[in-house]
């Protein structure tokens, strides 16, 4: 009997044909969805064009019936599917075990129309056990999951494809909307406008260096008499002001300054030792958020690169199955971690007991049932399975979590020590000294949360005091006045907003990777290293969210929102009559957009101010922010730079910004060659240098200043060398010259159709032909193929695999087509190049044939 097995991916198919007997069962991968909902109006069958609803793909007349279609780029992966069943006397549908995978192996079921028989086979984990018991315990397609991950389908459609529009002819094009990401979006507008609004406040307190039998600690003033001193939780954040609630004494610097040269000649006494233990017990394992919080906070990986590892490691079967929301280990998982405990650390490091985790009550934990471990039963290290890299970084961050559950608890002793200078003068000073020690490691010795180093954490957290009892008398060595400002709250990390979504109940962990990437190609947050940072297209596209459409970006609606999914996945609600109720009902986003069209002002949403800007305000147009405001009487503007956050803006900025923009050209002399003025400018996109007026026939030479280089910075010597670019700057000794000149993406060289972009120390006026060769060097060998495939069926030209700006693509001849997010560019086929770079060539010949798009007109 020949079995067919279909899986998502050729890694998932390579790793489970490894378990499985050869020429009995065939494994072919689907490349996930073979279906889905039209991406644009020309996928959009006939039939239902003309439909009112024809566009949205979803028959909102007749049960929110979704429309599917195959793809363009899965038709030949579904040929070859159904190919592949002619010769199968059973079909096994081995997708991923979570709502998504349930809902991929019903479409292979609709697309592929079996008539022999299917079974749906599910595991965890890709191990020889795992595959061999999946066989035995097969079933059928849960019709639950699949109506309930459609449902959401349906539901995320109809918020995108109906409140998108509104957006682009309110606010800006090629903006969107979507039933988590907008509040999302909505969470980090809210930081950045309680940075915005928050108010700086000043204090001062003391430092103490003392000693104690010969060892010196550190000691902070916490009190002055009778009254404890101001730390910053005592000020308001609107304010800068002490909160009405708080009693506590602000220490101003010049009284800080007096005490500091005062207390070290008064005796200091020890008026008070406290200890206790404190017990510290390990971390759940991992469950997809908090795998996410982790790797960003440890491995600075951003939550979709970290999906993206984890999935490489799923499918390689070196870890269980990735999104889930159980952190239950399986006694199987408990057992192989306490043997490693006690082969690795020894018998006194293990829990007394097997310790187990219980998830959060959900009714919609739709995704696996187990936590995310090491697979398998024999907790192998990176080191024995052979990692490296991130993905080696990856799995050890979860193979120690995981160990670290069955370890013992960690003890520690904390001591406090209050200690008073001048405890006899009318108004003694109360020092106040923190130590700590550790005195059992326990799981510390393989974990600690937040640290890449178990053995460096726990010296961080050995802080000693030396001996010290009441009534001691420690010497004073120097006593430090030291200022400190109250700080605005954190802008979002990509940890730190999945740990808020995830507490907030809003969307599933499974998707949140997905969301911070879309609000990150939208424009809506740029990254700064690990901050999130929302532009002023977040704060205006959210000003028209709130003020249409409340409920969709409030956390509680939204969370609500998911119960009800949960709800209709457990068969107690109907999802047609919910549909119907949030498209259609009093407060549907149907009428509610029907309405905006109508009363929104446009110029009012896309309108952002603050006290802190004084009379200036920000407004986003169809080409990004600009600022607006009078300079002497006048109505001015200035577009902002794209680095600009809107927590950092205050009216000096936007003054200078608009100061800048609009003044006069500086003319810094005449051209001596071409008898034509040089003149430094401001532009939308940053200060260039000049030849000629804008009156003049033809447009005038311009060349951008360097990165760093400012207006006012330039000379006459300066701006000749710029506008003389591009420059020879030598023989290049394969032949041809090598130029340095400056582009779009700032100075490089140049030899032939190879560019190399130059270093922050390299000047583009003076690099010389050595470091011009370097750089053109190292530039040809980052250009090298990752992999040549072979050649095309057609032209019998090479087709190679290429990692670029925006990721992983294959290369024929001039045409370069993008790999998929869900293809490892590892594991792509000639055959899949082969087809990607039809698509692409197809798309590109369609564009020509209809022409140039024509530019609109303001």
């Amino acid at each position: 009997m020949k079995r067919l097995v279909v899986v998502e991916s050729p890694t998932k198919a390579r790793t489970i044909r490894n378990f499985l007997p050869k020429g009995e069962y065939r494994v072919e991968a689907c490349m996930g969805h073979v279906r889905d909902l039209p991406s644009s109006a020309s996928e959009v069958p006939a039939a239902v064009k003309k439909e009112s609803w024809g566009t949205l793909g979803v028959n909102v007349d007749e049960g929110y019936a979704p429309v599917y279609i195959v793809p363009k780029e899965k038709r030949k992966v579904v040929k070859e599917l159904k190919d592949a069943l002619k010769d199968a006397d059973e079909l096994y549908l081995a997708t991923d075990e979570d709502r998504e995978g349930e809902s991929i192996g019903w479409h292979l079921l609709e697309v592929l129309k079996p008539k022999v028989p299917v079974r749906r086979m599910v595991f965890h984990e890709i191990t020889k056990d795992a595959i061999e018991r999946a066989l035995g315990e097969t079933r059928d397609i849960d019709q639950r999951l699949v109506d309930a991950q459609e449902t959401r389908r349906v539901l995320d459609r109809l918020v995108g494809y109906t409140i998108s529009p509104l957006l682009w002819k309110k606010i800006a094009p090629r903006l969107s909307a979507g039933r988590v990401q907008s509040v999302a979006v909505r969470l980090l507008v809210q930081r950045e406008r309680e940075r915005l609004d928050f108010v700086t406040a000043s204090y001062w307190d003391l430092k103490a260096t003392l000693e104690q039998n010969k060892q010196p600690f550190e000691a902070t003033m916490v009190a002055l008499g009778e009254q404890r001193l101001a730390t910053g939780r005592d000020f308001d954040e609107n304010t800068g002001k002490l909160k009405e609630a708080s009693d506590a004494l602000v220490l101003g610097e010049e009284q800080a300054r007096a005490l500091a040269e005062r207390l070290p000649d008064e005796p200091w006494r020890v008026a008070s030792v406290e200890s206790k233990i404190v017990t510290r017990r390990p971390a759940p394992p991992f469950i997809t958020s908090t795998l996410q919080q982790e790797a960003n906070r440890k491995l600075g990986l951003s939550a979709r690169d970290a999906m993206r590892v984890a999935q490489k490691l799923y499918e390689n079967g070196h870890i269980t199955y990735m999104r889930t929301d159980s952190p239950n280990l399986s006694s199987e998982a408990i057992g192989a971690s306490r043997k490693a405990v006690e082969e690795r650390y020894g018998q006194e490091y293990l829990s007394p007991s097997p310790r187990q985790f219980s998830a959060k009550k959900s009714s919609g934990a739709q995704e696996a049932h187990e936590a995310i471990r090491p697979a398998g039963t024999q907790m192998r290290t990176r080191k024995e399975i052979g990692l490296s890299g991130v993905e080696g970084k990856l799995y050890d961050l979860i193979w120690k979590r995981t160990v670290a559950t069955q370890m013992a608890d960690a003890k520690l002793r904390q001591t406090r020590a209050e200690i008073t200078a001048g405890a006899d003068g009318p108004e003694p000073a109360t020092f106040r000294a923190n130590g700590q020690t550790v005195e059992f490691a326990g799981f510390f010795r393989a974990y600690v949360e937040g640290s890449d180093d178990p053995n460096a954490a726990l010296e961080d957290r050995d802080n000693p005091l030396p001996a010290l009892a009441e009534g001691d008398t420690p010497n004073c060595n120097e006593v430090e006045a030291l200022g400190h400002e109250t700080k605005p709250p954190a802008r979002f990390t990509d940890a730190t907003l999945v740990r808020m979504l995830e507490s907030e109940g809003v969307g599933r962990p499974s998707t949140y990777a997905s969301i911070i990437d879309t609000i990150v190609n939208r424009g809506y947050v740029r990254r700064d290293g690990k901050q999130l940072i929302p532009t002023f297209t977040a704060f205006a596209t959210n000003n028209l969210m709130e003020d249409s459409f409340s409920p969709l970006v409030d956390t509680g609606f939204t969370a609500e929102m998911e119960q009800i999914l949960d709800d209709i996945a457990e068969g107690e609600k109907e999802a047609t009559h919910y549909l119907e109720r949030f498209y259609r009902g009093e407060g549907g986003i149907e009428p509610r957009v029907e309405a905006g069209l109508e009363k929104i002002d446009a110029r009012t949403m896309s309108t952002i101010e603050h006290p802190t800007w004084g009379d200036y305000r920000v407004r986003v147009g169809k080409f990004g922010p600009y600022v607006e405001g009078e300079i002497d009487g006048e109505k001015k503007t200035a577009s902002l730079p794209d680095s600009l956050a809107p927590a950092d803006a205050d009216e000096a900025v936007l003054d200078d910004l608009i100061r800048t923009s609009n003044k006069p050209d500086e003319m810094l002399g005449i051209h001596p060659e071409h008898d034509q003025p040089v003149f430094v400018k401001q532009g939308p996109y940053g200060p260039y240098v000049q030849l000629g007026d804008d009156e003049q026939e033809g447009k005038p030479k311009r060349t951008s200043l360097p990165k760093g280089v400012q207006p006012e910075d330039v000379d006459m010597a300066m701006a000749l060398g710029l506008l003389s670019l591009p420059r020879t700057i030598g023989e290049h000794p394969e032949g041809g010259v090598v130029k340095a000149s400056i582009g779009r993406y700032g100075p490089y060289v140049q030899h032939g159709s190879v560019f190399a972009s130059l270093k922050p120390e390299d000047d583009v006026l003076t690099v010389g032909l050595q470091r011009g060769l370097e750089l053109l060097a190292q530039k040809k060998q980052k250009n090298k193929p990752l992999r040549t495939l072979g050649t095309h069926p057609e032209t019998g030209d090479p087709i190679e695999v290429f990692e670029g700006r925006y990721g992983p693509y294959v290369k024929h001849k001039r045409t370069n087509a993008t790999i998929p997010k869900d293809v490892d560019p590892d594991e792509v086929t000639l055959e899949q190049a082969v087809e990607l770079i039809a698509a692409k060539a197809a798309k590109k010949g369609g564009r020509k044939k209809g022409g140039a798009r024509k530019k609109k007109t303001a």
